[in-house]
């Protein structure tokens, strides 16, 4: 059984995203073949920034994850406003997918990679 919190979350998402809403207004976005993300070493608290090409492999911190960059989007009528980065992460060591999906600039918690000694998050997509 659905709790009251769930009801009210739902109608809430029904509320902000119906036909006449903002939201849901399609925004024009770009594509790029490249993007500027950020790593962090949790342990050592080293940061580096990695300028990844879509279809090209990065090892982290040279770790035990690698990092695959599939598209960097932006919008249209503003390049250095945000950028949305879908991005495949997987343990080399065990060979499994630890990630995969978007992540946002303008809001990194929002859909995090979850390891316990890294943290990856995309800066912007290179438009020039």
């Amino acid at each position: 059984m659905r709790t009251l919190c769930q009801v009210f979350l739902a109608l809430l998402v029904v509320a902000m995203c119906g036909p006449h809403s903002a939201l849901a207004q399609e925004a024009q976005v770009e594509s790029t073949d490249i993007a500027m993300m950020r790593t962090l070493d949790r342990v050592s608290g080293r940061v580096e920034d990695l300028e990844m090409r879509v279809g090209q492999s990065y090892a982290i911190h040279g770790g035990h994850l690698s990092a695959v960059l599939m598209q960097c989007r932006y919008p249209a009528d503003n390049p250095s406003g945000d950028a949305y980065a879908y991005v495949d992460v997987i343990d080399t060591v065990q060979g499994t997918s630890v990630f995969g999906g978007w992540m946002m600039a303008s809001s990194p918690a929002l859909n995090a990679l979850e390891d316990a000694r890294y943290d990856l998050w995309p800066l912007r997509c290179k438009t020039s």
